[in-house]
């Protein structure tokens, strides 16, 4: 099984399941993926979603030896992007758990997902720059986005290989963590994130995510709408009782 799914109270955890190829990804683990975060996204139990490879190795990329044997990698300007799931806009937050390499289309999926845990010991970078291979699942976009043209034009022009302490000091990465940990710690934050109230950070954080494609005004108008939606749900109100009731003093939740 290319792509397993477990579940740790309302965590999924994805595992890419090919250690054997530092799980590189070919069509049919590709699909696989996609096909994984499609039941999760639909599956209410889920609040959190875990990205992560086994063997200790989070993804060297796509799997440009099946592709030399004939492997076909189709690259549409619509639908499933060649990784799998980098073009999905899920409803629920995804948490890269990073050991090893995470590099070339690798370090794509790691983008695709909302934060990013990375071992000590891990490296990211666009190695596929040695083999002529592109970025076609959105690195180009999400990586200047995510840390500036600059840096992103660095990565991408060089195909060096980028360290944990230099990606979280560039804001590749959120949380770095020891060797052999990367999946504990992204638990542990999936867990903390489920346990809020869900409307309001989905919807919360399907703003943030829509307004890099819309004008400042449609921006604005779509943050209002979703904050009304939030309201309308009663969540407000009921975090507002909570904490006339003492939740949440001083940082504790």
């Amino acid at each position: 099984m290319n792509v397993k799914i477990d579940h740790k109270q309302q965590v999924a955890i994805v595992t890419i399941n090919r250690p054997e190829r530092r799980n590189a990804v070919d069509a049919a683990t590709a699909k696989a993926l996609f096909e994984a975060f499609e039941r999760i996204d639909a599956d209410d139990s889920v609040h959190v979603a875990i990205l992560h490879g086994a063997g200790g190795h989070f993804c060297a990329g796509a799997d440009l030896k099946a592709l030399s044997e004939g492997d076909k990698r189709p690259v549409t300007d619509s639908g499933m992007a060649p990784m799998g799931p980098t073009r999905m806009q899920l409803t629920k937050p995804v948490i890269a758990a990073i050991e090893g390499f995470a590099v070339a289309g690798g370090m794509e999926l790691a983008l695709w997902c909302d934060m990013r845990v990375m071992a000590e010991t891990a490296r990211m970078g666009v190695f596929c720059r040695r083999f002529g291979v592109p970025l076609v699942d959105m690195g180009t976009i999400r990586l200047p986005r995510l840390i500036g043209h600059a840096r992103a034009m660095d990565l991408m022009l060089t195909g060096r290989e980028v360290g944990a302490a230099e990606a979280q000091e560039m804001g590749l990465t959120n949380r770095v963590t020891r060797h052999g940990g990367a999946l504990e710690l992204a638990v542990e934050l999936a867990s903390q994130i489920a346990a809020f109230p869900q409307q309001c950070l989905r919807n919360d954080r399907a703003s943030a995510i829509a307004q890099w494609s819309l004008s400042e005004a449609e921006a604005i108008a779509l943050e209002a709408r979703l904050g009304r939606e939030t309201i309308a749900s009663g969540e407000t109100l009921t975090g507002a009782a909570s904490f006339a009731g003492g939740k949440g003093r001083h940082g504790a939740f």
